[in-house]
């Protein structure tokens, strides 16, 4: 098949175009470069299948394709916030456009949506029928809402064009290819761990995450595109393993070893949720899948990567 990847060159969208290919597709990879990395994409650069388009999906794209994955979004809170307006527009703008080029050429669409739609939530752990709890005035509302809208355009060109679109909300992962300064918490405290700089955690470290490896959410996402069963969703895709920031911190900082840094805490920002953990019983009833990849294995794969790219 011929698929096109938003955002292809970002950190999930390299490791999905470079999956795709060894199956056989010919994939278009579209990215801005607002955070995509073109080093993420080079060892793909001299596949013939592989082609590269710089582009802003803000503006419509005229392919012909059989497939697409829009994953085009900046996604973590120092990078979507710096430019709110844009992130407000690449989630609804460049949704209506990529939906319209499905619509037009007849391909299955798969969003990339967040569990940043459950904002801060009351309900624990968070299962798809949740509405959520966002603050659609904060700082945090260019992503969180931007998201929202999209899931209501994909459901709406579903519902009155009868369009094949499939939406997985993606809960914390991380792993090789994350960019060093994305202010992620994985990344984050990798690198302060590697650099001997102060491992920083913004309140008390009590609040959870459920993290996953990269390689489970990849294995997941295709498998809810090529799904002959009309997976619409939304679909959470996560590790339904839960742990503190603090349990995080020390686990990286025994596996990095020798490392001189010290935890300290500072005021936990505004919006920030509490906990955070996926009822993944939807996806491993209809794509027979959940994460295999247990954290320390995880975890130790990434520092590998981060040792190759950060320097003391």
């Amino acid at each position: 098949m011929v698929i096109l990847v938003t955002g292809g060159a970002g950190f999930i969208g390299s490791h999905l175009c470079k999956k795709l290919l060894e199956q056989g597709n010919d994939v278009l990879c579209v990215d801005n470069f607002y955070t995509g990395n073109k080093n993420n994409i080079l060892p793909l650069m001299k596949n013939k299948k592989f082609e590269l388009i710089r582009h802003d999906i803000t503006f419509p794209l005229y392919l012909e394709i059989d497939q697409i994955y829009n994953l085009a979004c900046p996604a973590s809170p120092i990078h979507y916030q710096r430019d709110p307006v844009q992130t407000l527009k690449t989630s609804i703008h460049g949704a209506i456009n990529i939906l319209g080029l499905a619509k037009r050429t007849k391909a299955r669409i798969f969003q990339a949506s967040t569990s940043e739609v459950y904002g801060d939530p009351e309900i624990h752990p968070q299962k798809e029928s949740y509405w959520g709890k966002v603050n659609p005035i904060g700082p945090r509302a260019c992503y969180d809402e931007g998201k929202r809208c999209a899931e209501t355009l994909f459901f709406d060109y579903y519902r009155q064009y009868n369009l094949d679109v499939r939406i997985g909300r993606i809960f914390n992962t991380y792993g090789p290819n994350m960019h060093p300064d994305d202010g992620r918490v994985v990344s984050n405290f990798i690198v302060q761990a590697l650099t001997d700089k102060y491992i920083t955690i913004y309140g008390k470290g009590d609040q959870t995450r459920s993290f996953q490896y990269i390689d489970d959410l990849i294995e997941a996402i295709i498998k809810i595109m090529n799904s002959e069963k009309r997976l619409i969703g939304p679909m959470n895709l996560g590790n339904d393993q839960e742990l503190t920031i603090n349990d995080l911190a020390t686990t990286i900082l025994k596996l990095v070893k020798h490392s001189k840094s010290k935890i300290i805490y500072e005021p936990l920002p505004q919006d920030d949720p509490k906990q955070r953990k996926p009822d993944i019983s939807l996806a491993k009833k209809e794509l027979k899948w959940q994460p295999r990849t247990n954290l320390e294995e995880g975890l130790t794969k990434t520092i590998q990567y981060f040792k190759k790219i950060v320097s003391k």
